[in-house]
């Protein structure tokens, strides 16, 4: 087993990975997951930005319970080497505010966001990490933050 992994060490893995999937608990209890697209311009720093839609289930269960889980799988290594995968638990917030929105914008979501940052109906979730657990072939480790 190699030394643990920091957080900026992680944060350089992550920079390639392009989708994570993000996790959310519905009123009910039961659980949803949907890709999000993972931002590889922005170095992470334990919070994590996504932007969709006011009025999707994402954001109505992050208003009944903002504890989330983000998933992370890099590409195949070489050799043979198994991939990285990353488990974040984190907290959400439900984020409206444009100067916020411009901040972490990218022309990339202009293909579904049509009119960028004033496109009407559209958040940002800020996604706070807690902990994070990865496994990087026969390494593993874990970081609370």
């Amino acid at each position: 087993m190699n030394d643990a992994k920091t957080l900026k060490d992680l944060a350089k893995d992550m920079r390639d990975i392009d989708f994570s999937m993000l996790t959310t608990r519905a009123e009910d209890g039961s659980k949803a997951a949907r890709p999000m697209s993972n931002n590889g311009e922005v170095d992470f720093d334990a919070d994590s930005y996504y932007f969709t839609w006011a009025d999707s289930r994402t954001v109505r269960d992050i208003g009944g319970d903002p504890l989330v889980g983000l998933t992370f799988q890099g590409s195949k290594g070489l050799f043979g080497k198994p991939p990285l995968f990353i488990s974040v638990e984190g907290r959400a917030e439900l984020i409206r505010d444009k100067a916020s929105f411009a901040a972490h914008w990218n022309s990339g979501m202009d293909r579904w966001f049509k009119q960028g940052v004033d496109t009407p109906g559209v958040v940002m979730i800020k996604i706070h990490a807690t902990r994070l657990h990865y496994w990087d072939g026969e390494d593993e480790g874990e970081l609370t933050v």
